[in-house]
Formats: structure tokens, C-alpha cells, sequence
């Protein structure tokens, strides 16, 4: 078993993504003052001084997506060979979420069987919702299926709500937005019956699940007043959120993690650094807090709960 932590969520930024993404209009990013800055020797110098083993890389918000189809597959497939490219010249030290040109189901799928059979992908990483097609539209179900399939890991990041010109209120949106963008999508494909029809993904909620831990009791009152008993999922709203898996990203202590362990038990949560839209003083700070919590299960710490977690996660790689 490894000593060093596994980062599940973890960001890359090259310059030609940044470029293009700025191009689109995408100059201060979901609010944000700007783009931050990024280079692989300063992701691996920020994993060396905090016992990151593994970083898995995927973009964050906004995605590849800015409105054209043709366009979002070939920035997707940029990224996702530039990420390749990077695994290949330093084994072990990075995996690979593989962006998708959502919502475009048929480019998506095409880059599915792209990333995973020429590119050795890790796993997915979806946005809540692209151009207001959250993760529980029906229009998603083919690729749903084709992840299930290939019993692949799926991770999930916030972005802008569809209404962020209104809820933000002039605030940066990772600030609140995202996390009710987390609680809005994954509570669409709960009651949506997503997880209910794919029960192979394996699917990761970031920032400590955002605000589910809290709303989870809420979500499966509403479930089974509002769904009908014929399109009823087969297991409970909490017992679906229980079988997810939910990264430390951000301010994991001291309140939220504890938060989230009243609804999963401590073998579904997961490391995440967030690094490089969390600066790197701050993602310092952060895992300085994890590494001075008091670990759930004694004889053990966050660190070998978090990596153990991980390592069984990633034990059955898609095909």
C-alpha cells in the first residue's frame, strides 16, 4: 500500500486551454478576478512538499464547451492528449479525468471510446451542467450507459448555475454557487433514477459533497412525495448519496467533513487539493488542517484512510 496521498481532484491549465477559453469571453471566470497561473513543475513541487503521490488532472470550470460543437471536440481532445502526454513523460505522478464536449452526446461518446482505449483515460470529469443540461436529462442516458458499461470512475465539478446573474449577487460563484450546483445536479440524477439505471459508475462528489450532507433527509422526503411509486428508484435518496464517493476539497475542517460523516462512512471519502484554482498557500493550509484532524477509525489517519480509499477505487480500471 502507498504511503502518499492520491489527489482526486486536482487541475491543469495549459496555455492553449486558457487561450481559447479567454477567446470565448471566459476573461474572469465564473466570477473570479482571473485565470491562475499553472505550470507542471509548480503542481509538482506543491505534490512534493505535501506527500501528493498521484494527482488525477481534469479542468474545471467552464469546461471545453463554449458553444460549438465542432470546437468543444477538438478542444477536448487537446486537453485530453496534452493530459496523455504529460502521464506518459512522468509515470506515476499523474492520472487523467478526461474532459467531454457535453452536452454534444455523440462527440461525448466518441471521446469516451477515445480516452479510454487509446489514452488509458482514468476516469471522466463532468461539469453539474453544461449550457443548462444538468446530469439528470434524459439526453445524457447514452452516455450514462456507455460509463456504466465500462464501470468507469465519473467526477464531478460545479460550475455557474444556469441563474448565476441573479443568485450570485456579484460574487465569485466558487464561493456558494458551486456548492448548490453540486447539491442541485447530483440531487437531479437521484431523483432522476441516474444512479438507479447505472449502478456501475463509480461517482465522485466534490468539496465534501458541497451542501448534500445537510439536505439528504430533505431530498429523500421530497423523493418519495414527488416520485411517482412506478419511477421509483429502487433504493432511498440517502442510501444512493451513501454509495457515492466525496473528495476533501477546500475547507473540509473543521465543519464540513464532520458534516459529511453523519451521512457516508469515512471509506467513501477521498483527497482533494483543488490545486491550481485553490493558490498553492492555501492548499498548503488545507492539508496542514487534514493532517491535524483526528482521524474516524483508530490506528489510522486521513492520509492512509484517503489513499486506501483511492487505491480501491482505482483497482478496476475501465476498459
Amino acid at each position: 500500500m502507498s504511503s502518499g496521498l492520491i489527489d482526486v481532484h486536482a487541475h491543469l491549465l495549459p496555455d492553449f486551454y486558457v487561450q481559447q477559453a479567454t477567446a470565448a469571453g471566459h476573461t474572469h471566470p465564473d466570477g473570479m478576478g482571473s485565470w491562475p497561473s499553472w505550470s507542471v513543475q509548480a503542481h509538482l513541487d506543491l505534490m512534493g512538499r505535501n506527500g501528493i503521490e498521484t494527482a488525477m488532472l481534469s479542468m474545471s470550470s467552464p469546461g471545453v464547451h463554449f458553444g460549438d460543437d465542432k470546437a468543444a471536440r477538438l478542444l477536448a481532445r487537446r486537453v485530453n492528449e496534452y493530459t496523455a502526454e504529460l502521464i506518459r513523460d512522468r509515470p506515476g505522478h499523474f492520472g487523467n479525468f478526461a474532459s467531454l464536449p457535453l452536452p454534444d452526446v455523440d462527440g461525448a461518446l466518441e471521446e469516451i471510446a477515445f480516452a479510454f482505449d487509446e489514452l488509458g483515460a482514468d476516469g471522466v470529469a463532468l461539469l453539474t451542467h453544461t449550457h443548462g443540461v444538468y446530469l439528470g436529462d434524459q439526453r445524457l442516458d447514452p452516455v450514462f450507459a456507455e460509463l456504466d458499461r465500462r464501470r468507469a470512475v465519473v467526477f464531478l465539478h460545479p460550475t455557474s448555475p444556469v441563474c448565476w446573474e441573479q443568485s450570485a449577487l456579484g460574487r465569485p460563484r466558487p464561493m456558494v454557487e458551486y456548492i448548490f450546483d453540486t447539491a442541485r445536479t447530483v440531487t437531479d440524477m437521484v431523483m432522476a433514477g441516474v444512479l438507479t439505471r447505472h449502478p456501475n459508475m463509480q461517482v465522485i462528489v466534490p468539496h465534501c459533497g458541497g451542501a448534500i450532507p445537510v439536505l439528504a433527509d430533505r431530498i429523500n422526503e421530497f423523493m418519495r412525495l414527488f416520485v411517482p411509486a412506478e419511477q421509483s428508484p429502487t433504493q432511498d435518496a440517502v442510501q444512493h448519496l451513501r454509495g457515492l464517493y466525496y473528495d476533501m476539497a477546500g475547507t473540509a475542517f473543521p465543519r464540513q467533513v464532520p458534516a459529511l460523516l453523519k451521512l457516508v462512512d469515512a471509506d467513501r471519502v477521498l483527497f482533494g487539493s483543488d490545486y491550481c484554482w485553490t493558490p498553492a498557500p492555501l492548499a498548503d493550509a488545507h492539508i496542514a488542517a487534514i493532517d491535524a484532524a483526528e482521524s474516524p477509525a483508530e490506528g489510522t489517519t486521513w492520509r492512509s484512510l484517503t489513499t486506501a480509499n483511492a487505491e480501491r477505487l482505482f483497482s478496476g480500471p475501465a476498459r
